[in-house]
């Protein structure tokens, strides 16, 4: 999968996100090891503990349907260049990379910006 197309589907989706509070979109893309997509938006909530990320959701479906590893994932938001995870949604993507490590894909300016889990979250958590 041409990760483009899967920042495509991240900005599509940004566009459904539930954001009444905070006006702030997030649209994620999953893409499973087994070439599978996945995807989901930010929903918040008037009890603001309770709100999902979009990473999470997304990678909540892929979970829901059999998938355990996270190939690559897009993140966007309209509202700031390079959307990057937050520290839950890092560590969540780091408990279900591949063996060679998750790409994590953000647009900046015209283009795409690409790492991996490990360089925003390294010595993640591990059991």
């Amino acid at each position: 999968m041409d990760y483009e197309k899967l920042m495509e589907k991240a900005i599509e989706v940004s566009e459904k996100a539930y954001n009444p509070y905070s006006k702030f979109a997030v649209g994620a893309c999953v893409l499973s090891e087994n070439e599978k997509i996945y995807t989901g938006c930010n929903f918040e909530n008037a009890s603001y503990g309770l709100s999902i990320c979009a990473e999470r959701n997304a990678i909540g479906s892929m979970i829901a349907d059999g998938e355990r590893k996270i190939k690559a994932i897009a993140i966007y938001s309209p509202s700031m260049k390079n959307c990057t995870p937050c520290g839950a949604c890092r560590q969540v993507i780091h408990e279900f990379q591949t063996e060679g490590g998750t790409d994590v894909i953000t647009k900046s300016g015209e283009g795409l910006k690409i790492c991996k889990i490990n360089e925003l979250l390294p010595e993640g958590f591990v059991l």
